[in-house]
């Protein structure tokens, strides 16, 4: 390559950084006061909606959407500084956003629900649900998806169409959640001693509540044993909890009260130990 063509290289490349700086300055500050803008409208935005005293799923919701609107405002406004025209500009996002919503249609049936649960509030954070056949309490609700923890500190997050798509099984709705427990005794004993014992026994637990009252009944009969349905109240949070200690409270019952058990194994009475 001759001495000619590099200086006239080097010429266009200084004539295209003249041209091209200034606007490349000038959208540089832009999208710098832009974002700056926007972060200080966002968080003005955010006590608005707190002192309105709306939901937090709402205000995460709403806040997220503005952000997101304003910044893709800003980033636009930018652009035309670099000479790109704006209708032009437009006409390429609805193209792109076109062929993105025909790609992603589970993912906007997913964001068409995460706003259906924002609106109805089918659950809040805070409550502990059984969604799409899994139970644990709500960590959050996102627009795509909804974060739950589980009881063994797993963390699920479940797309927001296929909890819609289901039945909701909120326990937090009307503040207690009964357990579904089943206890077993053989048939020589007497049930209405051992009702008795168990009842008692769920009146000394504090995290049963009195509120509504502990129901004991008879569910079934096998070869074996009559089942007994054992059904307490505790507060959602303590669902675990009042399990095990229930079942730890009724046993150590039965060992003080002389209640035998049936052994699968056979149809000879045993003790129940401590």
């Amino acid at each position: 390559m001759d001495q000619d063509k590099l200086t006239k290289y080097w010429d266009q490349f200084i004539d295209y950084c003249v041209t091209f700086a200034p606007k490349l300055l000038m959208a540089g500050i832009v999208l710098f006061v832009g974002f700056w803008i926007v972060k200080k409208v966002v968080t003005i935005f955010q006590i608005t909606l707190e002192k309105a005293k709306l939901s937090q799923e709402i205000r995460g919701f709403s806040l997220s959407f503005v952000g997101m609107t304003l910044k893709i405002g800003i980033v636009l406004f930018a652009a035309s500084f670099l000479g790109f025209q704006m209708t032009s500009i437009v006409g390429i996002l609805a193209a792109a956003s076109f062929a993105v919503a025909f790609a992603l249609q589970g993912s906007l049936a997913n964001l068409a629900s995460g706003i259906l649960i924002m609106v109805f509030r089918p659950y809040k954070i805070g409550d502990m649900v059984e969604v799409n056949g899994k139970f644990g309490k709500v960590d959050d609700i996102k627009i795509f998806s909804t974060v739950i923890s589980t009881p063994g500190l797993k963390t699920l997050i479940i797309p927001n169409g296929k909890i819609m798509e289901n039945t909701i099984i909120n326990f937090s709705e009307k503040g207690a959640i009964r357990l579904e427990l089943n206890i077993t005794m053989p048939y020589e004993e007497s049930y209405p001693k051992v009702k008795e014992i168990i009842l008692s026994t769920l009146r000394s637990i504090p995290l049963v509540l009195d509120d509504p009252e502990p129901q004991v009944g008879i569910e079934n009969f096998d070869s074996h044993n009559i089942i007994l349905a054992v059904r307490p109240f505790v507060l959602p949070d303590n669902y675990w909890e009042g399990i095990f200690e229930t079942h730890q409270e009724i046993k150590a019952a039965f060992s003080k009260n002389n209640i035998k058990v049936a052994y699968s194994e056979g149809v000879e009475i045993g003790p129940i130990g401590n």
